[in-house]
């Protein structure tokens, strides 16, 4: 697949099944996340990758998270432990922020939102499918201490990845002049 293809259609896909790439298709990847924009080459990010029987217990760990809000009815518990069988991987982005006297925090998170933006792209350019996920459980103290998360680490997203059912959908025609303007000093 040429890059520029690549970048023009990507989308999103919400429907994802078995196979999960494999491997050797894993670190190729990876490979390509590492490659993200790093100011001060800080490797601000890392991955978490739960597979098989790991996405129950996720799903628990969400479940339990949910169920710390009192107003939590036992749907809302049982959406929480499917969120993680939508897909047969999740990659769990994980942004590394550190003190750094020349790159800001912000630019840091940032690196690790390429690094996931990157992981998508290498995801389609080897036929698979994924969708970018977070949502309130992606900051709750409960699934970040349950997922192993570091003082100065967050959640960047959670990558669902796997194969996809029938045609891709056709991305969005936008206009880049809506969204482009020329400062004239």
């Amino acid at each position: 697949m040429q890059a520029l293809d690549l970048l023009l259609n990507r989308v999103s896909v919400g429907r994802l099944l078995e196979p999960a790439p494999d491997a050797a298709q894993r670190e190729l990847m990876f490979r390509a996340a590492l490659r993200a924009p790093d100011h001060g080459q800080l490797r601000p990010w890392r991955f978490i990758t739960v597979g098989g029987e790991a996405r129950a217990r996720l799903g628990e760990l969400f479940a339990e998270a949910q169920a710390q809000d009192p107003a939590s009815k036992p749907e809302a518990l049982d959406k929480a432990r499917a969120m993680p069988l939508r897909a047969p991987l999740l990659v769990v982005v994980v942004a590394r922020i550190a003190e750094h006297p020349k790159v800001p925090q912000e630019e840091q998170l940032l690196s690790a939102g390429c690094a996931a933006h990157s992981l998508l792209l290498a995801t389609q350019a080897l036929g698979f499918g994924a969708i970018w996920r977070t949502g309130a459980l992606a900051q709750h103290p409960h699934v970040l201490a349950g997922l192993g998360l570091e003082a100065g680490e967050k959640i960047v997203g959670f990558l669902y990845v796997g194969s996809f059912e029938g045609e891709r959908r056709n991305p969005p025609a936008l206009q880049p002049l809506d969204f482009v303007s020329a400062w004239q000093g």
